[in-house]
């Protein structure tokens, strides 16, 4: 009885297989996500030494943001263009006249009681379209200043590589994940679908059998 229901047994249960084929893909390409980021640090396995992509090349990464950052993303230029442009110049001078108009106001006549008996309203109003209009000329020129003094100063490819560098593992798993966790999630899901479709290939191939 046992003998002859082995082969149906047997047939029912390669059935199994595009399931278990599945589950086999997800967990390869779920263990080989995991092995971006463990382990942490380098350990031997079976004699080979084992450690994770990201925090193995984690100084090459920091370098080649560094660069990427500093060349494509960050310029000096693109920088000195927006102090020097007419939307930031703007605001600036309307900046200043408040704070000009908030000194004439309230702080001359503390620091020079005497100005009130000779400073009518209008002399006010000059000095202070006076002061602005020499101010606001003077903007783009400051702007032109600080960008020279950081080109000088501050080196961003440096910065951004010695930041990336010195991220923990934690926080550079915690930031990858974040920006690529959908994209993991879709690599296991096509190890779990190419898993499925191998098992059912072989199934065919043994029913035939």
């Amino acid at each position: 009885m046992l003998t002859e229901a082995g082969p149906e047994v047997f047939k029912w249960t390669w059935c199994l297989l595009p399931v278990v084929a599945a589950a086999i893909g997800w967990g390869t390409n779920h263990l080989a996500v995991r092995m971006l980021f463990h382990p942490r640090e380098e350990r031997r396995i079976l004699g080979l030494r084992v450690q994770g992509v990201f925090p193995k090349r984690q100084q090459a990464l920091a370098e080649k943001l560094g660069q990427l950052v500093a060349r494509e993303l960050f310029s000096m230029e693109d920088v000195r263009q927006h102090l020097q442009g007419d939307e930031f110049v703007a605001h600036v001078t309307a900046t200043i006249e408040g704070r000009v108009d908030d000194f004439l106001q309230n702080n001359l006549m503390e620091a020079i009681p005497m100005a009130s008996m000779f400073l009518g309203s209008d002399m006010v109003a000059k000095i202070k379209h006076s002061l602005v209009e020499s101010l606001a000329k003077a903007v783009p020129e400051l702007g032109d200043l600080f960008v020279s003094h950081l080109e000088k100063n501050m080196d961003v490819e440096a910065v951004v590589r010695e930041k990336v560098a010195a991220f923990s593992s934690d926080k550079l798993e915690e930031m990858l994940l974040g920006i690529m966790k959908r994209e993991f999630r879709f690599i296991e899901g096509v190890g779990a679908v190419l898993g499925f479709v191998i098992g059912l290939a072989q199934l065919g191939i043994l029913w035939l059998m």
